[in-house]
């Protein structure tokens, strides 16, 4: 074990590569980094930097075409080139991972309580009383509500932020030392990322673990790290204090990395021309209701939503996950049925609209999704994935449809020579633009773009949302633009839509809404919004708690 001040983590000399088609290649090159007990070093870089796959390496989970070579000590005990067994005992006892997404992570079969048990009988000699008691704790201690009945329940059966704390509770269970978070606020909105942000600080003071955090936004950074280890193409380009990678970057990669973070209040309003004749997409007071199912009640997921989006126009919307924004988002092209109001688009009133004449109308809308990835037909090459709706609707067959498609790709930045590649071959960013690309291939009057770039790194997210504007202001579509992340909406739009419970409780300019909010719910979750910059960060949260 450790002796005097050693860290809890020295990695040297340490490298990662994968055997694909006979050949090495490398994800990792020569990284040296030590992390301190009660320190938070934060890795950050682009998708495809390294920077999963070298904290990956460090506890032998990556797959068996993955080799490992230099040293990686935990707690002064050397973690490459030993038996598997060893590496084992190490997990859980003396390191732990928690992984971005937890719905995958964590079993779907067992109940919350027992995963946490299993995991404390496993490394230690407790009878089931005992680690159910400690379970409970633990649920406490990461602060979900009544861990008692929580212990009980699945993991779908909580929300997005109980279920990341729930794997934090079994994260912790055995009191490491060295705690991995591998982009665990990624998928939460700005709230109750917040309040994980908060829940890990706490822990880590008051457990005194070492944190190595992975991630690509630097809000997070900002507000939880003390040094930052950049990564590109699997180099460490830079790394530092997190004052000093913040407000004095030394490599270029690092600034442009800084560059591209979108700031909250910092883009200036877009001059454009909006034409408020008739609007594009108009909802009066809708409402939408999941009907029984078995034991589970019928819910109201939105109610009394009223607006409307004009050509040429971007809205915003807004709000907590659960909020109802995706639900308003599917009701608007008649994706969803709608149980009150009414919805009109392009000049059709759609509330009781027949699957034909709703076929009719989304000829003139178009959708991009959260996940491309399964968004788009596995089994097609992308070319055949563009151009399906243009043959669908009769628009263009044979050489003609070719030559749309290539000016499809041409139109997002993609070389036409991918239009034969699948998607698992093209990385999270191009596969959002080929949804892009298929979303405008009939030129709609309505884009809807539901939470786009949540799981695009920040250099790649500005290049779409760059792209997303130029093709906006060339197409001169309307577009609902459905996020969490308020610094994206506000470099996009122009009016902006605050939703909470199912009810539109603010709308107004991008100026307005951001700068001079009326709700003290858009007040929070302004205030919730995590900022690049550490001091000021440091500010936001203490006014948060104040």
């Amino acid at each position: 074990m450790s002796q005097g001040n050693e860290p809890v983590l020295k990695v040297s000399g340490y490298n990662v590569e994968f055997w694909v088609d006979g050949v090495w290649y490398p994800a990792a090159i020569d990284m040296n980094y030590e992390v301190a007990a009660g320190e938070v070093l934060a890795i950050v870089g682009e998708s495809g930097s390294g920077k999963s796959s070298s904290q990956m390496g460090l506890m032998s989970l990556l797959a068996s075409n993955a080799r490992v070579t230099g040293s990686v000590k935990v707690r002064g005990n050397e973690m490459v080139g030993v038996p598997i067994n060893q590496v084992r005992n190490f997990r859980g006892r003396e390191v732990a991972y928690i992984f971005q997404e937890p719905m995958t992570a964590l079993n779907p079969v067992y109940t919350i309580g027992f995963q946490i048990v299993e995991a404390l009988k496993n490394h230690f000699s407790m009878s089931n009383k005992d680690a159910k008691k400690r379970a409970i704790e633990l649920l406490a201690l990461v602060e979900i509500p009544s861990p008692e009945k929580s212990f009980d329940k699945y993991p779908h059966q909580l929300s997005g932020g109980q279920r990341q704390r729930a794997m934090i509770a079994q994260s912790l269970s055995c009191d490491p030392g060295l705690l991995i978070a591998d982009e665990p606020t990624t998928a939460l909105d700005v709230t109750v990322q917040a309040e994980i942000l908060d829940l890990m600080r706490n822990l880590k003071d008051k457990l005194n673990s070492a944190v190595v955090l992975i991630t690509h936004d630097m809000g997070v950074v900002a507000d939880l790290a003390d040094r930052i280890l950049v990564m590109k193409d699997g180099y460490t380009v830079e790394q530092g204090t997190s004052d000093q990678i913040f407000n004095n970057p030394q490599h270029p990669y690092t600034q442009a990395l800084l560059a591209s973070v979108p700031k909250l209040g910092s883009t200036a309003v877009r001059a454009v021309t909006i034409l408020r004749t008739e609007a594009v997409l108009s909802l009066r007071d809708v409402e939408v209701t999941y009907p029984k199912r078995g034991r589970v009640p019928a819910f109201t997921a939105a109610s009394g939503v009223s607006f409307d989006i004009y050509p040429g126009e971007i809205l915003g919307l807004v709000g907590e996950s659960g909020s109802g924004k995706t639900t308003v988002g599917r009701a608007a092209i008649g994706l969803l049925p709608i149980s009150k109001g009414s919805i009109n688009l392009v000049g059709k009133y759609i509330s009781n609209a027949s699957q034909r004449q709703l076929r009719e109308v989304r000829q003139h809308t178009g959708i991009v999704f959260q996940d491309p990835g399964s968004s788009l037909n596995p089994r097609l090459p992308i070319g055949e994935s563009i151009g399906e709706p243009l043959l669908l609707a009769g628009k263009a067959k044979g050489d003609d449809l070719n030559k749309m498609v290539e000016d499809l790709l041409d139109s997002v930045e993609l070389p036409r020579s991918y239009r034969n590649r699948y998607p698992h071959e093209l990385s999270g960013g191009q596969r959002q633009r080929v949804g892009i690309a298929r979303a405008l291939s009939l030129r709609p009057d309505l884009l809807i773009a539901d939470e786009p770039t949540s799981a695009l790194d920040v250099s790649v997210q500005a290049r779409f949302l760059d792209l997303l504007l130029e093709l906006q202001d060339e197409l001169k579509f309307a577009c609902l633009f459905i996020s969490h992340d308020l610094a994206v909406v506000d470099m996009l739009a122009h009016r902006i839509a605050v939703m909470e419970r199912g009810k539109l409780v603010e709308i107004g300019d991008r100026d307005q809404i951001l700068k001079n909010p009326q709700e003290e719910y858009t007040k929070k979750l302004i205030s919730a919004v995590p900022v690049p910059d550490p001091a000021e960060q440091k500010l936001r949260r203490l006014a948060r708690k104040g």
